[in-house]
């Protein structure tokens, strides 16, 4: 693949899972000396208490390639929460990385010219949940990461699905609050 990557997006849900396990990365990918180089370099250097930002690894010293910049959706006020987030997830996380190369998805030439920046969510109920099942935890999210990238680099949905589509998909909590069950 020869055609630059300036700005890819893509996201993902996983549910179903056992309780507080569900994922749904949003990502942004693009070569390095771009934009997404640009607000990566930026996103790293702005951290603020509650919303840090960090590297998915695989292990304490083991950054994945492309860099991939992990971003909370949500203030975290809870040291089990940033444990698990930092931890379970983070990890999940950057082998999703890894499966999008080893499929394709990513091209492995472009491993060193892109950066991905992924907004990931975690279940606030996961500080409560004594019995948390973390290799569900990682295999949803890993799941999710690699699924977020897939539609990233494929453009999906294409805008003629949307398109054809559009009146047939209703927003599950759009329809919650029209059956006033939220």
């Amino acid at each position: 693949m020869s055609d630059r990557i300036i700005l890819r997006t893509g996201e993902s849900l996983v549910a179903g899972g056992p309780p507080f396990t569900a994922a749904e990365p949003e990502v942004v990918i693009g070569e390095l000396d771009g934009p997404v180089g640009t607000a990566l370099a930026t996103l790293t250097g702005d951290q603020s208490m509650g919303h840090s930002k960090v590297f998915a690894i695989l292990n304490t010293d083991i950054q994945v390639r492309p860099v991939t910049l992990c971003v909370s959706k949500v203030t975290v006020k809870n040291s089990r929460y940033t444990n698990i987030l930092m931890g379970t997830v983070q990890a999940a996380i950057a082998n999703g990385v890894l499966d999008a190369v080893r499929a394709g998805d990513i091209p492995k030439e472009k491993a060193n010219d892109l950066g991905i920046i992924c907004s990931v969510w975690l279940n606030p109920g996961v500080i409560d949940d004594d019995n948390l099942d973390h290799k569900a935890l990682f295999d949803i999210h890993r799941k999710a990461m690699t699924q977020a990238i897939h539609k990233a680099m494929n453009n999906e949905p294409s805008i003629d699905w949307l398109l054809e589509n559009q009146d047939k998909i209703t927003h599950k909590y759009y329809q919650m609050g029209l059956d006033r069950k939220i």
